[in-house]
């Protein structure tokens, strides 16, 4: 007998009161963020997407981030509605499909709290000639104003980067589940191993601490695997003297953390790869420190970089002047990403541009996908790397600012560990 593979959780994790006030709240925050008038908000959580085969397989469904955001619910089929003018109650209506008997029996699935899905039609019907404005997943018929989507969706955003305090809690918890990951991993780094084998190590640690997931596709490279900055691991077997370059992190009901951590494999770094290694973590280390609110994610990077050139000038792997260098675009050579990205429903969340702000289009910042001012209650990667053809050293780390400090999430081991001295 065949048995579909998807299965929405039960209700997310709005299950106690505390929770359910911080949707509410949310939803608040939204509202009154998107400065809406006559126009109506339609929210999709999305649909399976079936594996291109002949079956009744489909591919794990996650609703989109924008309805979980708002309402916690995993549920395929789900629709959030706003009605800015919608008497009583706070103008928001959840939409949520019926559980059939196949569905319980095959998937274990429970029925939603919210109104069933076939009132969505009289719920639009009674709004006509209205504009619909949808975020979230795409809904069948639902035609809206590409700018309006743009205006309200950049908006959404922000409110978003800002976490809340149950946000708060679960990126805590992904951080200690990925801590106790890397913790166990770093004890098999050893010449013979292959990085498939790292891997399952790995994610099994992630699993046994509570993970639901693994919050992206786990990243390991061994010598010249590690130069490629997502590399999947591959049954290559690590050799003596190697860096392995590990960069993953686990998901707690939606929250995941990023951690990367580069390794030496069965010895002391040769002088060299410590130079690279104390570089790298010198750049995170500033970078950390730097991260204050108000202070612009750009001017981080740009930092961060300039501070890399100048040590890869001092190791005459570069020739001439730092800022110069940068300036010219000629540190994307070695570190061609951005120093971080905000973190929270899944990597890279709410990272993007301030609201109503052009691309900067200057070539020392050509690869930066973050430009904003940093503020108390975002969370944000620092990740300085460095690439050649032959290696690559990178050093990740999960930071949230509050008022006056910041907390720095992960695994407290140093950029590198020397293993089987």
């Amino acid at each position: 007998m065949k048995k579909r593979t998807t299965q929405a959780s039960k209700s997310g994790y709005a299950d106690n009161a505390n929770q359910l006030k911080d949707y509410a709240q949310r939803r608040a925050r939204i509202a009154k963020a998107i400065h809406l008038r006559d126009e109506i908000l339609l929210i999709g959580a999305g649909e399976p997407v079936p594996l291109p085969e002949n079956s009744d397989q489909t591919y794990p469904f996650r609703a989109h981030s924008e309805y979980y955001y708002l309402t916690g619910i995993d549920s395929p089929g789900g629709v959030l509605a706003f009605d800015p003018r919608q008497r009583g109650g706070t103008g928001w209506t959840s939409f949520v499909p019926d559980v059939t008997e196949a569905e319980k029996i095959w998937e274990g699935r429970i029925e939603a709290g919210g109104t069933p899905l076939p009132r969505l039609e009289a719920w639009l019907g009674s709004r006509r000639r209205r504009p619909i404005i949808n975020l979230g997943a795409q809904l069948r018929g639902i035609r809206s104003e590409e700018a309006d989507i743009a205006r309200v969706r950049d908006q959404f955003t922000h409110v978003r980067r800002r976490k809340t305090e149950t946000e708060i809690d679960l990126l805590r918890r992904a951080a200690a589940v990925t801590a106790a990951g890397f913790s166990t991993v770093r004890k098999h780094v050893r010449p013979g191993i292959t990085e498939r084998e790292l891997q399952i190590e790995l994610e099994a640690e992630f699993f046994r601490n509570g993970a639901d997931r693994v919050g992206f596709g786990t990243i390991i490279g061994s010598g010249p695997n590690a130069a490629v900055m997502h590399f999947s691991p591959s049954q290559r077997k690590i050799r003596r003297g190697e860096f392995v370059l590990i960069d993953a992190g686990a998901e707690v009901q939606r929250y995941v953390a990023d951690v990367t951590r580069t390794f030496v494999a069965g010895k002391k770094p040769t002088q060299f790869q410590r130079d690279l290694l104390d570089l790298v973590l010198a750049a995170e280390r500033a970078a950390i420190d730097r991260c204050t609110p108000g202070t612009e994610w750009k001017k981080i990077h740009l930092k961060a970089a300039i501070e890399l050139t100048a040590g890869l000038v001092e190791l005459k792997l570069m020739r001439g002047a730092a800022e110069s260098l940068v300036e010219q675009g000629a540190h994307t050579l070695f570190f061609p990403h951005g120093v971080g990205h905000l973190v929270g429903l899944g990597i890279r969340d709410a990272s993007g541009r301030y609201p109503g702000r052009p691309k900067d289009e200057s070539l020392a910042l050509r690869n930066l996908r973050m430009d904003l001012p940093l503020a108390v209650g975002y969370v944000t990667t620092v990740e300085p790397g460095l690439y050649f053809d032959t290696f690559g050293v990178r050093t990740e780390i999960n930071v949230f600012r509050r008022e006056r400090d910041a907390i720095v999430s992960g695994p407290r081991q140093m950029a590198v560990v020397a293993l089987g001295i």
